[in-house]
């Protein structure tokens, strides 16, 4: 039988150069990380595709796992020092561009109110007053 294949997103070399740096940045803990090396891929894979986390492919780690390392890593820090110690040792981290597509707005971005629609606004103010006013019940 041959040994299944799995998918390989950073080669031996690239982990060579990569798997000290981390080894220096991530927190220790009581245990030891499980699969550390295809947990870091995995996060890589999703960052590059621009993929959600339940699209990591299975034969990394299990979704959750490289989400939550992603999240715990981000809190603690660990990806600010990890970009800190690769550009003190030179390390060619290539370019990264963003452009409108794939960046998205916050839904109300497109509705914000504009400076000239103060007036409209106070005017509508008044007449819900007035509509209001008037549907009151009376006393007799």
């Amino acid at each position: 039988m041959s040994e299944k294949s799995r998918l390989v997103v950073l080669n031996d070399d690239q982990w060579a150069v990569l798997g000290p740096l981390i080894d220096e940045c991530r927190p220790r803990g009581k245990t030891e990380p499980v699969a550390l090396r295809e947990t870091v891929e995995a996060i890589v894979w999703r960052h590059q595709n621009g993929a959600k986390w339940r699209s990591v492919p299975p034969d990394l780690v299990p979704w959750w796992r490289a989400a939550q390392t992603f999240i715990r890593w981000s809190h603690l820090g660990v990806w600010e020092r990890l970009l800190e110690r690769a550009q003190e040792r030179g390390v060619d981290l290539g370019m990264a561009f963003l452009d409108g597509t794939s960046i998205r707005a916050h839904h109300k971005a497109a509705g914000a109110p504009k400076k000239g629609d103060l007036e409209h606004s106070a005017m509508c103010v008044k007449r819900l007053a007035a509509l209001a006013a008037a549907m009151a019940p009376r006393r007799v």
